[in-house]
C-alpha cells in the first residue's frame, strides 16, 4: 500500500476525469477451488480498486459520488467466529480511513443507496471478469451479465486507462523490485536445466521463488521443450539433449508485476542452427530499446521488429522476395504470430479487462483484426514517458502452421516452405523484458539482465552445469 494520500489524490482526479455521476468499483471476493471453505490462496484484489481504494480485504466495494463529493467504503466487519479462523482484521471504518475515505456503511446498504439517494444518477461501473462480480452488479442494478459488458461506463474506462498507463515514480519503483524476483526465478531455472529433469519440476522451483519471495506468480508459469507452443505449461517430459526449453515467467510483488522470458539449450550449448536463429530473436530483442520512445507508435516499434526478422530470416533461406511486400502480406506471421509487446503494471496484461481497444490502441490507432498475426498485436498506441511495456519477439516453428500454410499457398511467394519443413522439430524461441518508456527514449527494468546473449548465457549455465 502507498501513503493514504496517494489514494486521495487518485480519486480526486478520477472524479475530475468521470465527471458526474456514482463511481462504483467492486473489491474481489473469496473465490472457492472445489468447496467453500477451500478457497484460492492468497486472494487477489481487483487492481482498479487497489489503484483507487488500496485495501486487499475480500468482500468490500468503493463508491465515489462526484456529484456530491463524497467516497464510501462498502463492506461486512468480520466477527468472532471469522478471527478464530483468520486472526484478526480490522473494521471497515479503519481500512477507510488508512486510504482517506470518510464515509463508511454496511454491504447491505449498498443496495438501499443504489435504489434511493443515487436511483436517479448515472452510474459507472467497469466491465466485470468475475461471476460474482456480474451476480452483484445484477442485483444492484437489475442487469443481466449478458448485458454488463456492453453497458460498463466508457467514460469511466478511459479515465481509468489514462490515469494507469502512466507510471508513478513509487509504481516504477515496485515493478523493479519484481523484476529482480524475477531475475531469481529465471536464473533459478537456467541453473537447474539438464537433460533428464522434468518440465514440472523446473516449473516448481520457479513457482516457488515467486511464493518465496513475492506474493506468487503473476501468471501460470510457462515452461516448455516445446516453445512453438505459445502457452506450453509445464508437463511431466523429461528434458533432452539437444533442445530448447522455454521459461516465461513473473511474479507479483506489492501489487506489480514482472513479465520475462528466456530460451535456453538442455545441454547448455547451442547447436549451430538453434544459434543462427536465436541470434535474430536476440537483435530484434535489443532493436527495440533503438527505436521505442515517447511519441513513436509501437505498432510502427513491431512492425520495425518484423522487418529485421524478415530480413534475417531471408539470409537463412526461409524466407524470400521483399521484405516490405512480405510483412505487408503478414507472412513473417509465421515465425512471430503475435505481437510485440503488451502493457503491464498491477496486471501482466496491464488493464486487458478493460477492452484491448481502450488500452492498446486509441482513435488514432485502431487494431487490425483481420490479419493472422497482427490480430493479436495488444499494444499499438504511441509511447508515452512513464508507459511500462514488454518486448517479447519470438520465432516459432509449428508444424501445423507450415501444413497449413503450406497446402493452402498462403505467402508462398514469401516462403521456403521446403526449408520450412527441415525445422518442424525445432520448437520455439522467445526473449523478453519489461520495457520503461522514458523522457528521451527507454530501459529495460530490473537491476539486474537475465543472461541471454548466447556467450553470456552458456557460460552462465556451465557455472552449475
Amino acid at each position: 500500500m502507498f501513503s493514504k494520500e496517494t489514494y486521495i489524490r487518485r480519486r480526486a482526479e478520477l472524479k475530475k476525469l468521470v465527471g458526474n455521476g456514482v463511481i462504483i468499483l467492486f473489491g474481489n471476493n473469496e473465490a472457492p477451488a472445489n468447496y467453500p471453505a477451500n478457497s484460492y490462496a492468497p486472494m487477489r484484489q481487483d487492481s482498479s480498486f487497489l489503484y483507487y481504494f488500496g485495501q486487499h480485504r475480500d468482500g468490500l466495494v468503493g463508491v465515489i459520488d462526484i456529484d456530491n463529493d463524497e467516497e464510501w467504503l462498502f463492506g461486512d466487519d468480520i466477527d468472532v467466529e471469522d478471527i478464530v479462523w483468520m486472526g484478526y482484521t480490522p473494521s471497515v471504518a479503519d481500512l477507510a480511513a488508512e486510504v482517506g475515505v470518510a464515509k463508511t456503511a454496511p454491504m447491505a446498504d449498498l443496495a438501499k443507496m443504489v435504489n434511493g439517494q443515487w436511483s436517479m444518477v448515472n452510474k459507472h461501473f467497469l466491465p466485470p471478469y468475475r461471476f460474482d462480480t456480474k451476480i452483484q452488479i445484477m442485483d444492484l442494478l437489475g442487469m443481466h451479465p449478458s448485458q454488463q459488458k456492453e453497458n460498463a461506463s466508457l467514460a469511466l474506462i478511459q479515465a481509468v486507462v489514462k490515469m494507469r498507463s502512466s507510471k508513478e515514480p513509487q509504481e516504477i519503483e515496485a515493478i523493479e523490485r519484481a523484476c529482480d524476483v524475477g531475475y531469481a526465478m529465471h536464473t533459478t531455472a537456467q541453473l537447474l536445466i539438464r537433460p533428464g529433469v522434468t518440465e514440472r519440476f523446473i516449473g516448481g522451483q520457479v513457482d516457488g521463488i515467486a511464493r518465496s519471495l513475492a506474493q506468487g506468480v503473476s501468471f501460470a508459469t510457462i515452461f516448455s521443450q516445446h516453445g512453438e507452443i505459445m502457452h506450453g505449461n509445464p508437463s511431466d517430459a523429461k528434458l533432452e539433449a539437444g533442445r530448447l526449453a522455454l521459461c516465461d515467467a513473473g511474479c507479483e510483488l506489492d501489487d506489480y508485476c514482472s513479465d520475462n522470458t528466456r530460451t535456453m539449450p538442455v545441454t547448455g550449448k547451442f547447436t549451430q542452427r538453434q544459434l543462427e536463429i536465436y541470434s535474430i530473436v536476440e537483435a530484434c530483442h535489443d532493436h527495440v530499446l533503438e527505436v521505442a520512445k515517447p511519441g513513436v507508435k509501437y505498432m510502427d516499434v513491431h512492425f520495425a521488429v518484423c522487418r529485421l526478422m524478415t530480413e534475417r530470416l531471408k539470409e537463412l533461406g526461409l524466407m524470400k522476395g521483399d521484405t516490405d511486400e512480405a510483412v505487408a502480406a503478414g507472412a513473417h506471421a509465421m515465425f512471430l504470430p503475435h505481437g510485440l509487446g503488451h502493457m503491464m503494471g498491477m496486471d501482466v496484461h496491464d488493464m486487458e479487462g478493460l477492452g484491448q481497444i481502450y488500452v492498446g490502441f486509441d482513435e488514432e490507432t485502431r487494431p487490425n483484426l483481420e490479419q493472422f498475426g497482427t490480430n493479436c498485436l495488444r499494444m499499438g498506441r504511441r509511447l508515452q514517458e512513464g508507459f511500462v511495456v514488454t518486448d517479447e519477439p519470438g520465432i516459432y516453428f509449428i508444424p501445423a502452421l507450415i501444413d497449413d500454410w503450406k497446402a493452402s499457398g498462403h505467402c508462398k511467394e514469401f516462403l521456403n516452405f521446403d526449408k520450412l519443413e527441415t525445422y518442424k522439430d525445432f520448437g520455439g524461441i522467445r526473449i523478453e523484458d519489461d520495457l520503461l518508456i522514458t523522457k528521451d527514449g527507454c530501459r529495460f527494468l530490473g537491476s539486474k539482465r537475465i543472461p541471454y546473449h548466447p556467450q553470456e548465457l552458456e557460460t552462465f549455465m556451465e557455472n552449475d552445469n
